[in-house]
């Protein structure tokens, strides 16, 4: 009970929990109601936030051509940008339960086939107009428009039907989706007045914070949003996100104290930096990977041959020592890992096989011209000395890889979903419907390996909706086996989310759906001094 209890007690004091879900979860471990009140307020009083102050970050995965437009977002810098001045209508906490944002209830049909969001009374946006169910709806309509590019079009393309009545949202499925609360949670699906129609980079929102500055791949600095509805976050008063790919740069930037927390720390420097005075490093494991990704409509990746022979020719625990300095686990070329519920841990692990890869090769009728494997920096940490490692082991197979280096600014917009082989990466998503559906459905804007398998949509469609757990789990585990053995996709490692953080934040709690609190930790955190 002892270490139960210990981590409900540094939850509480991270302001992970309500007094209630504190006191109802000690009690259940045999502490006294008493007792486990008053160590709440002991440790809430400890933990109070304060306010104001500027909090500063220093993010790798920002470009000159990143825009406001939520439906874009691509990289992790557009994505935190939004996080700070957007809502959606849900977001997932760090225990994986629903937070709901701009929708106070939720509801459904026993079937999951239709669902009902009450939109919150009085939450306004940046320019004093206030959140409709007219807005959820128009914003949730211009993602289902493939001229949008939304990153969220697979996950919108199954509501057959959008109504908005008073304070209600009603969503008609074309398919039953016992997981669409959710998907609502996309990071895309930030609610805009009128949707965003008019003017989708206009970055009004009802989130915590204001866009004051916006200069892409340079700074983005945001004030206050004074009638935010949610006491809970927004405790400085400005925010101010610095890009900084480089990761000296970075580092130096928060050993410096010119920002107070980093993204992406270099896993080769994580155990110099923990000797740092005044610095905290934050290693959380989760659903992100780094992954490199084939077009299985282009030459040569057309032919599953010369993409089994990649995928065998990769050593994913070399990858995980010496890239992730082992913060992550070997990953088994589909996005899925023990983090998610109906995880099938029975599928076999891949492993390297120089022999066997060889074979496929010379099977496949390849040419023997380079294969071209393009990856930048930023692509994720230690890309490039990934994508080396990759092509000896692969030159140990007779296989001709060949990498090429391409500049971080416009990496996003110019290669990845591009270029037909790139190294990329995934911070996961909270369930497997929505990590399927984004990138792996035929139709989806972001299937970034141009899969298209109609037996895998086909289980995809049915697996929304089956409530049975266990048919469930086996519909996501066939799905896994057709994508690990059919798809484009190599994922040789799951990566911890290692962030740098100044011991003058307070608020900070790990939170595995993504980095830097999943995008709140600016929102959420609060400066001590």
């Amino acid at each position: 009970m002892s270490e139960q209890f210990d981590r409900i007690v540094m939850q509480m004091r991270q302001g992970g929990m309500t007094r209630r879900e504190f006191v109802g979860r000690a009690t259940a471990l045999g502490v006294s109601t008493a007792l486990a009140s008053a160590i709440f307020t002991k440790g809430a009083r400890a933990e109070e936030a304060k306010k104001g102050g500027v909090i500063r970050v220093g993010m790798s995965g920002g470009e000159s051509t990143n825009s406001l437009d939520p439906a874009l977002a691509a990289s992790e810098v557009p994505f935190q940008v939004n996080m700070t001045w957007g809502e959606m209508l849900t977001d997932v906490k760090p225990d994986g339960t629903l937070d709901m944002r701009i929708a106070e209830e939720v509801s459904s049909t026993p079937d999951a086939s239709e669902w009902k969001f009450k939109i919150r009374k009085g939450v306004e946006y940046h320019n004093g107009a206030t959140v409709t169910a007219e807005d959820v709806v128009a914003t949730l309509k211009r993602h289902t428009d493939e001229k949008s590019q939304s990153g969220a079009l697979g996950v919108v393309k199954g509501i057959a039907e959008m109504k908005a009545e008073g304070d209600m949202v009603t969503l008609k499925l074309s398919e039953a989706n016992a997981d669409l609360p959710y998907l609502m949670a996309d990071y895309h699906l930030i609610i805009q007045p009128g949707g965003g129609v008019d003017n989708p980079t206009a970055a009004i929102g009802a989130g915590p914070y204001k866009v004051n500055v916006n200069e892409p791949g340079v700074r983005h600095t945001f004030t206050k949003h004074a009638n935010y509805f949610d006491s809970t976050m927004g405790h400085a008063d400005e925010v101010e996100i610095l890009v900084i790919n480089d990761n000296t740069a970075r580092t130096a930037a928060l050993q410096s104290g010119q920002v107070h927390m980093i993204n992406r720390v270099d896993p080769k420097i994580v155990e110099l930096l923990k000797g740092v005075p005044g610095v905290s490093i934050k290693a959380v494991a989760g659903r992100g990977h780094y992954v490199f990704i084939m077009h299985c409509d282009k030459a040569p990746f057309d032919n599953n041959d010369v993409r089994m022979a990649l995928k065998l020719a990769i050593n994913r625990d070399e990858m995980v020592q010496k890239i992730l300095g082992g913060l992550g686990s070997v990953g088994n070329d589909f996005p899925i890992n023990s983090a998610y519920p109906l995880f099938d841990d029975s599928i076999p692990q891949r492993t390297f096989d120089a022999a066997k890869a060889g074979e496929l090769y010379k099977k496949s009728g390849h040419d023997g011209s380079p294969i071209i494997l393009r990856t930048a920096p930023g692509a994720f940490p230690g890309a490039v000395e990934a994508a080396q490692l990759f092509a000896a082991s692969a030159q140990s197979a007779g296989i001709p890889l060949e990498v090429k280096l391409e500049p971080d600014d416009g990496y996003w917009s110019n290669v990845w979903n591009v270029e037909p082989f790139c190294a990329s990466y995934w911070g996961g998503r909270p369930v497997q419907d929505q990590m399927y559906s984004t990138a792996y459905l035929s139709t989806a804007e972001w299937n970034d390996t141009k899969f298209k398998n109609a037996k895998f949509d086909e289980l995809l469609l049915a697996a929304r909706g089956e409530l049975d757990a266990a048919k469930r789990k086996s519909e996501y585990s066939e799905m896994a086996n057709i994508l690990r053995d059919e798809g484009g996709l190599i994922l040789p490692m799951f990566n911890d989310f290692v962030s740098g953080v100044s011991d003058t934040i307070g608020g900070w709690q790990d939170d595995p759906n993504g980095e830097l609190m999943n995008g709140r930790a600016q929102v959420r955190c609060w400066l001590n001094s």
